[in-house]
């Protein structure tokens, strides 16, 4: 089947947005229920995506400025951004392959949450390098950071998406798909590596975020373009608490984030490893000196020579680092 053309990536996935929506793998309500106003977050099941709502859960942050929460695992950003889009969903979590969606307007990022290096090009025992990857089957989830990783690693071997197979899957389908030898490659990430780990031991990792230092990856949460500000403001300054305090008590962060997704504190752990944490201090001095645009403005001209974006436009427009800034009253 060839593959969504990135310009009709998020109109074609309008179909499937609802239902994924009301399906998504759990959801639970937090912060108290019935007490202040309902937020609905997204969230992607991993360690950077769970643990400031974990956190927020557990130090009940949302009841101390006067929120609730509801909260819903999501496969990756793009559904959640629809999400938005649709009204099914009130805040996101996405990873950096997705910030082509809030900078061509169809969300605003409300806070950095962290960077991370979790996103692999993978291929099956054998091959050995990404040039061999050429003339084969690579699966991707589009508009998610396993296509944008894909695509760094073939520009630097001097190679196009044209000269691979790319095949369009979810990210439950690479894990079965590569585990039985369907795909010879993936634009993947951890957790969901290690997944396919216990099943292809001797997989490859051919190419990593930190092969290309000269990228930033950041994390991101994101609202809906239109978004309330004074309920913004509150979410916002319950994960820059929540962020904190992960900060300060990581290994207890990692023990809440495991409980939340049902997976051991190893796995997580592991999944640990991958991240930067900044500190809630950290993430506005880099909003002050233009660390943070610069982070965007890299990602952008990036996805402006893949064609997720026909220009690059300035990070203000959907990033508001003066409301992030402010809430965190410094």
């Amino acid at each position: 089947m060839a593959p969504l053309s990135r310009r009709g990536f998020v109109t074609a996935l309008s179909a499937s947005a609802l239902s994924l929506t009301a399906a998504a793998c759990s959801s639970s309500s937090s912060g108290g229920s019935g007490g202040g106003s309902k937020v609905r977050f997204g969230y992607i099941g991993d360690f950077n995506g769970s643990s400031l709502l974990a956190i927020a859960d557990d130090q009940g942050l949302w009841k101390k400025h006067g929120l609730s929460a509801d909260v819903k695992v999501f496969t990756n950003g793009p559904i959640q951004i629809q999400a938005l889009g649709s009204g099914d969903l009130d805040y996101g979590y996405i990873g950096p392959g997705a910030l082509w969606l809030p900078a061509s307007g169809k969300a605003k990022l409300i806070a950095i949450d962290t960077l991370t290096y979790a996103d692999r090009v993978i291929a099956q025992p054998g091959i050995t390098s990404i040039e061999q990857l050429r003339g084969k089957k690579v699966a991707v989830t589009e508009g998610t950071s396993g296509e944008m990783i894909l695509d760094l690693a073939l520009a630097k071997a001097g190679m196009k998406i044209s000269d691979v197979k790319k095949v369009a899957m979810d990210p439950a389908t690479i894990v079965s798909a590569f585990s039985s030898g369907q795909i010879d490659g993936a634009g993947f990430y951890y957790p969901l590596i290690d997944t396919i780990k216990k099943r292809k031991p001797k997989l490859v990792e051919l190419a990593a975020d930190r092969d290309f230092p000269d990228h930033a990856f950041p994390t991101a949460f994101v609202s809906g373009p239109k978004a309330d500000a004074a309920r913004t403001a509150k979410v916002v300054k319950v994960l820059q608490e929540a962020n904190d305090w992960r900060s300060a008590h990581k290994d207890e962060a990692i023990k809440l984030s495991a409980k939340m997704l049902q997976v051991t504190e190893a796995q997580t752990r592991a999944d640990a490893a991958n991240v930067e944490l900044l500190t809630t201090a950290q993430l506005v001095a880099k909003t002050k000196d233009g660390t943070v645009d610069k982070w965007l403005n890299g990602l952008a001209d990036f996805f402006v020579s893949t064609g997720q974006l026909k220009k690059a436009p300035d990070p203000s427009s959907y990033y508001d680092g003066a409301a992030f800034t402010k809430a965190s009253g410094k």
